[in-house]
């Protein structure tokens, strides 16, 4: 398996990117509330923003593994860099804030270490400038333990590192049942 970064996937990959995307996520599509599933216009828009790095992983010619992000704050649509700005300000100023958008493991490869390569390319950049990352775990990820799987690679690599929540949301629904 090889794991490369780039800033843009080439025209004739966005197909299999796309393909590996939809594998990896279609589920939340009904399992969260807030919309964590880019569809394909938004997808390819990511995919060719040179302000966001793209971590793939490959077995052979096929993509196993995609992950997206970048310390260019304002490239992340829904978050709020003032939040960042405010919480981490010498970080902030000095771009040491990077903003994982998705990470995606093709079902095959779950559990066969493209998980964890994908993970430590990306946390080079991190780790290069003692900076901070962050990113957004819905709650159907969270009772599957990927804050706890994040947590146990990142130990590894950086045994010095600090997991926090920083934010959470709930959704609230009030309903009218049948008399």
């Amino acid at each position: 398996m090889d794991v490369d970064v780039t800033k843009v996937i080439a025209a004739e990959r966005l197909d299999q990117a796309w393909e590996l995307y939809g594998l990896a996520f279609d589920e939340l599509r009904a399992m969260a509330v807030q919309r964590h599933v880019m569809n394909r216009a938004e997808f390819d828009d990511v995919m060719t923003d040179d302000r966001v790095a793209k971590c793939v992983a490959y077995d052979g010619d096929r993509i196993v593994g995609l992950a997206t992000y970048t310390n260019d704050l304002d490239a992340v649509p829904l978050i709020s860099p003032e939040f960042f700005a405010h919480r981490w300000p010498g970080h902030y100023a000095q771009r040491r804030i990077w903003y994982l958008g998705f990470f995606a493991v093709h079902p095959e490869h779950r559990g066969s270490g493209v998980f964890e390569s994908v993970i430590d390319r990306l946390w080079d950049s991190v780790r290069a400038d003692r900076g901070v990352a962050a990113l957004d775990i819905c709650a159907r990820n969270e009772t599957i333990g990927l804050p706890m799987a994040i947590r146990r690679t990142l130990e590894a690599l950086t045994p010095e590192v600090v997991t926090t929540t920083i934010d959470t949301q709930t959704f609230w629904a009030y309903e009218l049942t049948a008399a």
